[in-house]
């Protein structure tokens, strides 16, 4: 079990490496290789397996969530390409796409100080959620075609509209605890 440090994180799971992939069965496999890897399995056969024991569910862990988001697994993708991913410092995108982007943010914000919005988020959140389907399918055929400039510039659209995604399902929460409130 220990040679699971020797693997990537698809590897771990025994799955293809790729974008596509089944997350139901990323997770059945998680809660299979938690049962016989966790810590307390191994607690009474010594210090150093149950170390061993903690490093390898902490690696699954990290595996799993990293897998389990598709803008996580896209990095992930990207790194085991070859790719320096530092979204902190590279800061060029497609101009059209920023732009829509600020809108976005702004007509978000607004929403935050409307109770009656609720439609409104909703289509907002349809809308982002359609559209991350779309830059999440360009990305998979980027990869597989091993375009990995394109792919890079193609997960940096889905970290932006993933934090959309967020900020919208954090203003949907907001104003219902307010109708409710």
């Amino acid at each position: 079990m220990s040679d699971l440090f020797s693997k990537n994180y698809f590897e771990i799971f025994n799955l293809p490496v790729g974008f596509d992939l089944d997350v139901e069965q990323l997770s059945v496999v998680y809660r299979d290789l938690q049962k016989e890897i966790h810590p307390d399995r191994f607690a009474n056969a010594g210090e150093q397996q149950s170390r061993l024991a903690v490093q390898m569910t902490s690696l699954v862990n990290q595996a799993f969530d990293t897998l389990k988001s598709p803008v996580t697994r896209a990095h992930y993708l990207l790194q085991l390409a070859g790719l320096d991913i530092d979204h902190e410092q590279d800061t060029t995108i497609d101009p059209m796409f920023l732009m829509e982007q600020i809108e976005l943010r702004e007509e978000i914000e607004s929403l935050r100080f409307n109770k009656d919005a609720l439609a409104e988020v909703e289509r907002l959140l349809k809308y982002v959620k359609d559209l991350m389907a779309v830059v999440m399918l360009e990305f998979s055929q980027a990869y597989q075609q091993q375009s990995f400039d394109k792919a890079h510039e193609l997960s940096r659209k889905m970290q932006f509209l993933n934090k959309n995604i967020q900020e919208l399902d954090d203003v949907a929460v907001a104003i219902e605890d307010e109708l409710l409130g």
